[in-house]
C-alpha cells in the first residue's frame, strides 16, 4: 500500500470517528437534562401541568430549528453548524440548573433544543456524506452512539447527582467533557457546501416525503416506548412502579447492541430487505408486549421492538442521502424535522387512542402501522 493511500485511509477512519462523536454528544446532552426536571420543576416551583408545557419549548426549538439547520449547513457546511449549534447546547446546559423562574428555564430550554435538534439534522448530512464515501453501511453504527451517549450521559449525571454535588457544577462539568470532545472532532467536519445557485430550501416531495412519512412512524414507536412502556407495563400487565421501567431499559439495550452490528446485517440483507424485516420484528414485538401475560414474554416484546426499530431509522437515513429528487442538504432536514414531529405526536397519539377506546388497541394500531413501514418502504425506492 502506498504512502498517500495509508494517509487517506487514516484520514478516513479519523472522519468517521469524528462523525460518531457528532451522534455522541446530542445523545450525551439529552440525557444530561433528563436527571435535572424535578430540581428544575422545585427550583421554579412548577406543577405537573405547567411544567408539562414548559417542556414544549424544547421540542419547539427543535422544530423550528431543523429546517434552519439544512439552510444553513448548505450554505456553511456541516462543520460551521455543528459547531455553532454544540455550542449553543453546552452554553445553554448549565442555564437549566440555574434558571430562577419558568420564563427563563423556557427560554432556556428552547436554545437548547434548537441546540440538539440543529445538531441532529446536520450530523446525519455529515454521516451520509461519509457512508457514501466509504462504500459501505455505517448509519446504523453512527446512530448507536447516539445512544452510547444517551447512556452515559444519563449515568453519569445521576452518579454525580447521586454524590449530592450541586446540580449548577455537574452541568459545568458535563459542559467540559462535551467542550473536550467538541475540540478534537472539530478540525475533522466536512465542509461540503451546495454549489452556487442551488435552493436553500423547498418543501419535501416525492420520495423525500414518502421516506419522512416512514420516519414519522418509526420515530412515533420510539416516542410511544419512551413515554408508555413503563405505563402498559403497570396498568395493562400489573407489573409494580418500581419494576414497570425495566420495558424500557431492554428495549434501549436492545436498540444500542443491535445497531452497534447493524452496519453488517444492512450490508448482508440490503436496504429495502433490513426495513423490511426490521419493521415486522417490531410490528411482532409489539403484538407480544400487547397479549404477553408473563413478565418475561412482555420483555421479549420489549427487547423485539428495540431490535426491529434499530436499524430502521438509520437505513431510512441512508435511504434519503442516495435519492436524487432533493439535494441531501434538503432532504435530510425535512425528514429529521418529520421524524421528531413523530417522537413529540406519538405519546399524545396514543393518549388519545387509549382515552377513546384502550391502551391495548392504542399499541394494537403502532403495531400495524410499523409492519406497514417495510412495505411502504419498496414504494419509495429511490
Amino acid at each position: 500500500m502506498s504512502t498517500l493511500t495509508h494517509v487517506s485511509l487514516a484520514g478516513t477512519r479519523v472522519e468517521q470517528h469524528a462523525t460518531r462523536a457528532a451522534f455522541f454528544l446530542p445523545g450525551f446532552a439529552t440525557a444530561a437534562w433528563a436527571p435535572l426536571v424535578p430540581f428544575a420543576k422545585t427550583r421554579t416551583g412548577l406543577d405537573e401541568g405547567s411544567l408539562g408545557l414548559v417542556l414544549l419549548c424544547l421540542g419547539a426549538g427543535s422544530l423550528l430549528a431543523m429546517p434552519l439547520a439544512g439552510i444553513f449547513a448548505a450554505r456553511h457546511g456541516c462543520r460551521a453548524v455543528m459547531i455553532g449549534t454544540l455550542l449553543m447546547v453546552i452554553a445553554s446546559l448549565p442555564l437549566l440548573a440555574i434558571a430562577p423562574s419558568p420564563w427563563t428555564l423556557g427560554l432556556a430550554l428552547f436554545v437548547f433544543g434548537a441546540g440538539v435538534g440543529a445538531c441532529d439534522c446536520t450530523m446525519n448530512i455529515q454521516a451520509v456524506m461519509v457512508e457514501r464515501d466509504s462504500g459501505r453501511p455505517m448509519m446504523s453504527g453512527f446512530h448507536a452512539f447516539y445512544s452510547i451517549g444517551g447512556a452515559v450521559g444519563a449515568a453519569a449525571m445521576t452518579a454525580l447527582l447521586a454524590l449530592h454535588l450541586p446540580p449548577w457544577l455537574v452541568c459545568l462539568l458535563a459542559a467540559a467533557v462535551m467542550a473536550a470532545l467538541l475540540a478534537f472532532s472539530l478540525p475533522y467536519w466536512r465542509r461540503d457546501k451546495a454549489p452556487a445557485g442551488a435552493p436553500v430550501f423547498a418543501v419535501p416531495h416525492g420520495v423525500v416525503l414518502g421516506i419522512g412519512v416512514l420516519c414519522f412512524v418509526a420515530f412515533l414507536a420510539e416516542g410511544a416506548m419512551l413515554d408508555w412502556s413503563a405505563v402498559f407495563l403497570h396498568e395493562v400487565q400489573h407489573v409494580p412502579p418500581s419494576h414497570a421501567g425495566l420495558g424500557f431499559m431492554t428495549f434501549a439495550i436492545a436498540m444500542t447492541v443491535t445497531r452497534l452490528v447493524g452496519d453488517g446485517v444492512v450490508a448482508a440483507l440490503g436496504r429495502h430487505r433490513a426495513i423490511l424485516i426490521g419493521s415486522l420484528v417490531a410490528a411482532g414485538g409489539f403484538a407480544l408486549v400487547t397479549f404477553a401475560t408473563l413478565l418475561p414474554l412482555a420483555l421479549l416484546g420489549y427487547a423485539l421492538i428495540g431490535l426491529g426499530c434499530a436499524n430502521t431509522v438509520p437505513a431510512l437515513f441512508s435511504m434519503a442521502g442516495n435519492q436524487k429528487a432533493m439535494p441531501e442538504s434538503l432532504a435530510i432536514p425535512a425528514i429529521t424535522t418529520l421524524g421528531y414531529a413523530g417522537v413529540l405526536a406519538g405519546p399524545a397519539f396514543i393518549g388519545f387512542v387509549a382515552q377513546a377506546s384502550s391502551l391495548v388497541f392504542a399499541f394494537c394500531l403502532v403495531a400495524v402501522a410499523l409492519a406497514g413501514i417495510g412495505v411502504a418502504a419498496r414504494w419509495v425506492r429511490a
